[in-house]
């Protein structure tokens, strides 16, 4: 039987697993909260590496096999993280595509280190908590803390409303499929140190204003975590960001519309 070795960097101080694929421009995709940076190898990097770039993934930490260090993480950690991997594997500056919490960190690390950053997609991001997203975090938390466990079959169903548009969610096939996924990939607590990142995120959207890269903001129409309002309004801060929304798809609308986010993510690319 043949093993797949994951290569690994050193990073703030931390081992950052990751994979490489293709040839040509670097593109560092950036994962959200929770997830494997090998969730971008379903759709992502294939369509990015048949387009003529170079993809690097990475497993944030909290992401095993990448190092799960005790306690919160902060949103400084991650952003440091990630420049001492741009760093290290010599990409800057390159092309970023990032999700969720990971656009967050994209935005931060513009801000900080422009010398590496060459463009960004910033797929369902935000730059800051309004009061529903503020209450879903602590009420989050509070569950984590009590350290009550959700029955697996819960959990999915869930986890399936929160992340999905209703147009999976009224596909008896479609959302069969997903129940399975979520229940079979369980309610891991791994990454929990995660989910203090954005707790105190404040509103960045004056911050924004510096960014000098040219930015793509995507997103999703049904989007319960990041929806659409709150993408706008860092498209509309960061002086040189266009915005793309994508009809028919929830907080996973990479996943749930592959074919649409592909397309306008290399299309932004292909001009920067």
């Amino acid at each position: 039987m043949a093993w797949f070795i994951m290569p690994f960097v050193h990073s703030n101080g931390i081992r950052l697993s990751y994979e490489r694929s293709g040839r040509g421009v670097p593109v560092l995709l950036i994962m959200g909260s929770s997830a494997s940076g090998r969730v971008w190898t379903m759709h992502q990097t294939p369509a990015l590496n048949r387009a003529g770039y170079e993809t690097v993934t990475f497993d944030n930490r909290g992401i095993p096999p990448s190092d799960v260090p005790g306690g919160d993480y902060s949103l400084a950690d991650m952003v440091a993280d990630t420049t001492g991997l741009i760093e290290e594997l010599d990409l800057g500056p390159c092309h970023i595509v990032a999700t969720s919490l990971g656009s967050m960190i994209a935005q931060d690390l513009a801000l900080g280190r422009p010398d590496l950053v060459r463009s960004m997609v910033l797929i369902a991001t935000r730059a800051r908590s309004d009061t529903m997203r503020r209450a879903q975090s602590a009420a989050d938390r509070a569950l984590a803390e009590s350290g009550v466990r959700l029955p697996a079959g819960y959990a999915a169903a869930k986890r399936v409303i929160e992340m999905l548009s209703p147009a999976t969610l009224n596909d008896d096939r479609a959302v069969s499929l997903w129940l399975d996924i979520f229940e079979l990939s369980g309610d891991d607590d791994t990454a929990n140190g995660q989910s203090s990142a954005v707790d105190n995120l404040g509103d960045r959207r004056a911050e924004l204003s510096n960014i000098s890269s040219p930015c793509r903001g995507i997103s999703f129409t049904d989007d319960l975590v990041c929806p659409p309002h709150l993408v706008a309004e860092v498209a509309h801060a960061i002086p040189n960001c266009d915005l793309v929304e994508i009809p028919d798809c929830g907080h996973l609308g990479y996943l749930e519309r592959p074919e649409s986010v592909n397309s306008a993510i290399i299309e932004f690319l292909d001009k920067n």
